[in-house]
């Protein structure tokens, strides 16, 4: 299947030759047509599958059919749980929406940046506006934009949104649109709180599952490393210097754990960023640009980046610790594997973390291979 065939637009199919795709993935062959219709939309879908592309291409087409004055009201609105992820989506807007004519005008705002610039921008219009919703809520209340004409709705990653407690803002985010509009709902789980959202928000919704809930890729490979706590940063350097790893994401469990590790890895002549919640939005963004043009070696994250970092050929991820959800694990391993690329994905794993990697295996069903490295094993305590 070509995405000619899906009914997409000369200049759509241009941007996407651009950016050097040739076949729709299999959200996307679903996604597309269903989403030019007009018919609401649930999707169930892992993170490296295509789906900002499902949904951002026909909103594109939609939207250039119906021409609206110059005032340009919001017509199509996507709401990102992160700022990494909200900034990506507003990157695939621009970029599949080049040679279109005219073109129509996209923004995105988040947090921890002045808000002041973004109302300005704002008030001279704006067709498509991809946000988080706590500084939506924030410009909504200083009148610097308004919801009344949404035609569109997009809830990207909806489960991690009300994971991280969002569901009262999307509440009144919805009381602030009208009631006739196309509802776009991605998730990668559907969790009861997920299921008793699409009862109020979607009507007779078009259902598309493409992956195996709570499946990691199978082009990501797993492996266990056991290895004594006291050990761990002397075993991913080891790790990393050994195999010559030039584009490695680590997961910590907490915000200073990360700024500790990222200090160890650069006193061992490895370059390293921190990105966790209490880094400020342009130290977040300019880490973000260092590992992905190979400036730094290593970005350690926080699970804040478990989901929205969207990164091309992204070859290791590392659990320096595991999560405390076994579903996060899931999340955090799509980093890598994407798109059909094949990814390794390493745990390291101390004594008191046996029980968690077993609750990963029974939710992944499957068993991860274990394997030891003279010299960092794990060292039994006495009973």
């Amino acid at each position: 299947m070509s995405f000619s065939s899906l009914g997409l637009s000369e200049p759509l199919l241009r941007a996407i030759s651009d950016s050097g795709y040739t076949t729709p993935t299999p959200i996307q062959q679903k996604a597309i047509p269903s989403v030019l219709s007009g018919r609401d939309l649930l999707a169930a879908a892992q993170t490296g599958t295509g789906k900002t592309a499902g949904f951002t291409l026909p909103i594109l087409q939609r939207l250039a059919e119906k021409h609206i004055g110059s005032n340009r009201p919001v017509r199509a609105l996507i709401l990102t749980p992160t700022r990494e992820l909200a900034a990506q989506v507003a990157e695939s807007v621009t970029k599949y929406g080049a040679h279109q004519m005219p073109r129509l005008k996209s923004d995105v705002v988040f947090g921890g940046v002045k808000i002041n610039p973004q109302m300005m921008r704002l008030r001279g219009g704006v067709d498509i506006l991809t946000a988080t919703p706590g500084r939506l809520l924030d410009l909504v209340s200083q009148n610097a934009v308004k919801l009344n004409q949404v035609e569109i709705l997009v809830l990207d990653e909806a489960d991690r949104m009300l994971d991280m407690g969002f569901i009262r803002d999307i509440n009144k985010i919805l009381a602030l649109l009208p009631k006739k509009r196309q509802n776009l709902l991605f998730s990668a789980t559907f969790s009861a709180d997920i299921r008793k959202l699409t009862q109020n928000l979607l009507v007779n919704p078009v259902q598309i599952e493409v992956a195996v809930e709570n499946a990691a890729a199978d082009t990501v490979e797993q492996i266990a490393y056991t290895v004594n706590k006291t050990a761990k940063t002397a075993l991913l350097t080891h790790l990393i210097k050994s195999n010559d790893w030039r584009q490695v994401l680590v997961f910590t469990s907490t915000k200073h754990g990360a700024n500790r590790l990222t200090e160890k890895l650069n006193s061992a002549q490895i370059t390293a960023k921190a990105i966790h919640g209490n880094k400020s939005q342009g130290a977040r963004t300019s880490a973000l640009a260092d590992f992905k043009s190979g400036d730094i070696r290593v970005l350690v994250a926080t699970d804040v980046a478990a989901r929205g970092i969207d990164i091309a050929q992204l070859p290791h991820v590392v659990n320096y610790e595991l999560p405390r959800s076994s579903a996060d694990y899931v999340h955090r391993i799509g980093r890598t594997g994407r798109a059909g690329r094949g990814g390794l994905a390493v745990s390291l794993i101390s004594q008191d973390e046996n029980n968690a990697l077993r609750l990963v295996e029974k939710l992944i069903g499957s068993k991860i291979a274990r394997e030891r490295i003279a010299g960092f094993e794990e060292v039994e305590t006495a009973r």
